[in-house]
């Protein structure tokens, strides 16, 4: 009997592997695991996920989305590349919770976002998937923040609860420069 279960747990282990990220991605797209973590939580905690708006729908490794990357930002009330926006981003070790934060865009593919999440949390300093990019509008307090470099959120642009900065061209230019030498953008 103990080695049906162990067969079992392989086997479940094994398809948790391969599709587990493409059900994970459906259920936030259905807002199934919004829903269960309002239950689950019974809607009190201030970092689950925010009823209502469309969240970060998740993220891929950076060389995966390359694109061209150009410095155009219009404030239209539609965010383009060099625009800081505020989004909801879901934790990348739990989707069910998250906060919202500053979002850099760098490219769109339609209604959706492509952006580069920041920081001001000192720890990234040095880190070779962070970049410092000094203070700036997007943080009220002024602090230096960091952009990390390795993970592309995606963001719909329902998900947008402001926009709230443009960024230096020097700046942003630095982190372009990056993303064409590190992550094959052009």
């Amino acid at each position: 009997m103990a080695s049906r279960w162990q067969a079992l747990g392989r086997t479940l282990g094994k398809l948790a592997r391969e599709n587990g990220p493409r059900i994970v991605d459906q259920l936030q797209r259905s807002g199934a695991l919004q829903k269960a973590a309002g239950v689950l939580t019974g809607g009190a905690s201030t970092s689950t996920v925010p009823a209502g708006r469309p969240v970060a729908s998740g993220s891929a490794p950076t060389a995966h989305r390359a694109r061209h990357v150009e410095y155009a930002p219009d404030l239209d009330g539609q965010a383009d590349p060099g625009e800081i926006v505020w989004t909801w981003v879901a934790y990348e070790d739990d989707p069910t919770q998250g906060k919202d934060r500053p979002v850099l865009v760098v490219g769109r593919d339609r209604t959706t976002l492509l952006g580069l999440m920041l920081s001001s949390q000192a720890r990234h300093d040095g880190d070779p998937d962070w970049l410092g990019i000094g203070p700036g509008p997007w943080d009220a307090e002024r602090r230096p923040s960091w952009v990390r470099l390795d993970r592309v959120l995606d963001v719909p642009e329902a998900g947008i609860r402001r926009e709230g900065a443009v960024m230096d061209k020097a700046a942003f230019d630095r982190i372009a420069e990056r993303l064409r030498r590190d992550f094959s953008w052009t």
